[in-house]
């Protein structure tokens, strides 16, 4: 890449908020300027600094805003030559953000990562890009991508957008309608994470169970899985991001007798109160949920479910907030995340009546985090004297630490392993579980698996 500085390989540094399909989005616009002759910076301070926005809702908007600002120092010292937001929120309020941050030497929406190595170019040429249009980008092909986190884990989206059309949801104005990858695209994909050395591949979507249904070839979410449970270097496959609705038998049937298969589902419930769930323009009540949760336990020996609940939604009583209280304490899901409803502009929900004050919202969310942490605890002490499958990521203050089947990067709990020998990040032990707490296990090393 040229560039009008004397700089013949420009440093690129990535600031990636929000979820991990934006994440995805931010490793492969990295990818791309690499493979275009660019250096990838470690720390913030760079040639050029892309900020990956999220906009879901008020606190990462906030966010968002903050992370610019902090970007934004680095561009009043000189000690960066070009600012961008991507994402989410450039691709929400692009006239916006070009007009309250003078610091910003663009905006790219959603759709435009695939330009990204033009649209830096130009930028580093003295223009004030503004780059949005439809949210298109799928990634029809293998995309080069610089990986963050955890070597031994990559995310893999299959899908971009959504068709549901929660009251509450800003997403699809974001992202665009579903569509999917292709299925020869995304196994091409997983085996080159797989020989980059991830052995865990966690799909991800806005709706992973709506894979496939848009494609002209027959195939499913299932099938899918299938395909790449088998390909070498790969241990793990874990869903998240599944529509209730979606949950076929097929997959539930590949999910208790695949091994590679995570017996772990994510599976965003937004609240279990009939009147909230209808209002919300949800399509499974609270009776549904909880026969669905039923059969799944039935057919799943072992599953390990999360999900996350959203309380202060217009319109919500103390009566629809105690249903949820008592779906948690009977349902006693492995884990669980709350956030406040947010008041979105364009969206439906913006405009009910009965909004819910912020300090009740807080109250409430207080309460369901304090129900479910109970939960989580009494969940983790009954797996005291178990054996756990741990795939060891790496040791803090001399002690190892992992995640089971059990548990999702990023999002939920650890294992805490007491070992007789020092153990290699990315193997995969045996364990027994010998403590508990609300979120992590302490566990003892039994064997190490092979490789």
């Amino acid at each position: 890449m040229n560039f009008p500085w004397k700089v013949e390989a420009p440093r690129i540094a990535l600031v990636s908020l929000g979820c991990d399909k934006n994440r995805v989005d931010g490793e492969v616009m990295l990818g791309l300027l690499e493979r275009a002759g660019c250096r990838i910076a470690a720390e913030p301070e760079a040639d050029v600094i892309l900020v990956n926005t999220c906009a879901f809702i008020q606190e990462a908007k906030q966010e968002s805003i903050d992370a610019i600002l902090e970007a934004a120092r680095y561009r009043e010292e000189g000690r960066c030559r070009v600012l961008l937001a991507t994402g989410c929120l450039a691709q929400r309020y692009p006239g916006e953000l070009l007009r309250d941050l003078p610091e910003l030497d663009g905006v790219v929406g959603t759709g435009e990562i695939g330009r990204v190595v033009d649209i830096v170019r130009r930028a580093a040429a003295g223009e004030r890009v503004r780059e949005v249009g439809p949210p298109g980008f799928l990634g029809r092909d293998v995309l080069p991508r610089v990986p963050g986190g955890s070597p031994f884990t990559a995310y893999l989206k299959i899908s971009e957008g959504c068709d549901n059309r929660c009251l509450y949801c800003v997403i699809p104005q974001l992202r665009g309608a579903h569509r999917s990858r292709r299925p020869s695209v995304l196994v091409r994909e997983a085996r080159s994470l797989a020989a980059g050395g991830a052995r865990e591949i966690v799909l991800v979507a806005q709706d992973t169970t709506r894979y496939g249904s848009d494609l002209p070839e027959e195939t499913s979410l299932a099938s899918l899985v299938s395909q790449l449970a088998v390909l070498d270097g790969v241990a793990w496959v874990r869903l998240l991001y599944c529509y209730p609705s979606g949950i076929t038998f097929d997959l539930v049937e590949l999910m208790a007798r695949e091994p590679r298969l995570c017996r772990y589902l994510d599976i965003p419930l937004q609240h279990a109160g009939d009147h909230v769930l209808r209002r919300m323009g949800r399509n499974m009540m609270g009776y549904d949920l909880r026969k669905l949760i039923l059969f799944l336990r039935s057919a799943v020996p072992g599953l390990t479910i999360r999900s996350t609940f959203m309380v202060g939604f217009p319109g919500e009583t103390e009566d629809d907030f105690e249903e949820l209280l008592d779906f948690l304490q009977a349902m006693k899901l492995d884990h669980a995340g709350f956030f406040a409803y947010s008041r979105e502009e364009g969206t439906p929900a913006a405009l009910l009546p009965d909004q819910i004050p912020p300090e009740v919202k807080r109250e409430r969310l207080e309460r369901a985090a304090a129900v479910q942490r109970a939960v989580s605890h009494a969940v983790n002490r009954a797996r005291v004297g178990s054996e756990v499958t741990v795939l060891v990521e790496g040791k803090k203050g001399g002690q190892h630490y992992g995640r089971s089947e059990g548990d999702a990067p990023d999002i939920d709990g650890r294992v805490f392993l007491n070992a007789a020998v020092d153990l290699e990040p990315g193997t995969f032990v045996r364990a027994r579980v010998t403590g508990a707490g609300p979120y992590d296990l302490r566990a003892r090393v039994i064997s190490t698996l092979p490789l």
